[in-house]
């Protein structure tokens, strides 16, 4: 794949509409969402279901990523939920993106 895989970037994974959500941060965001889909990583993401990536955004350097990360996952879920849909109002898989950008 191309070298959009191996930049920082903070990413948002549910399970459907508006349901359970689970912000994480990653140097390599298409292997982690392909992990996720595959429920490769053991703990809250395999046991909710949650492999649909529905908002990210690369970040130039791994600390500037984590802080961003911090930042949101102490935001109220209503405020999560608007940033998802400023980027995708219908909740759709990114997933695809992704590998359009690997092309």
């Amino acid at each position: 794949m191309g070298n959009i895989e191996k930049h920082p970037a903070v990413y948002i994974i549910a399970n459907r509409y508006r349901g359970t959500i689970y912000i994480g941060v990653t140097s390599d965001l298409w292997t982690r969402v392909a992990n996720h889909k595959n429920k490769s990583i053991p703990g809250f993401t395999s046991k909710y279901g949650l492999a649909k990536l529905v908002w990210y955004e690369h970040r130039v350097s791994m600390e500037i990523a984590i802080r961003r990360e911090k930042q949101m996952k102490a935001w109220k879920r209503d405020w999560k939920f608007e940033s998802v849909e400023k980027m995708n109002l219908e909740w759709v898989d990114c997933m695809i993106q992704l590998i359009l950008l690997q092309l």
